[in-house]
């Protein structure tokens, strides 16, 4: 199953991260040097949760940004 949030199409994007040395220009240094790029992965913060689709009530991944601003309509409370 892909990690894909089913709502937002969110996914799995890929990125770098810099490693830096020196001091940078305005604290008085002659500025910061990239010495490194490593390659890395962005995951969304996917949730497994049970909502109301198409008046059935199923299994999402929906991201947590989604579930945050009630885009996702939960079923009732049973009991």
């Amino acid at each position: 199953m892909p990690r894909v949030c089913q709502y937002s199409g969110k996914k799995t994007v890929s990125g770098r991260m810099y490693t830096t040395r020196g001091l940078a220009k305005a604290k008085g240094g002659v500025g910061k040097k990239i010495t490194g790029k490593t390659l890395r992965t962005f995951k969304p913060n996917l949730q497994k949760v049970r909502a109301v689709v198409d008046g059935r009530v199923t299994r999402v991944r929906v991201s947590a940004k989604l579930l945050r601003r009630g885009v996702v309509v939960k079923p009732a409370a049973r009991g």
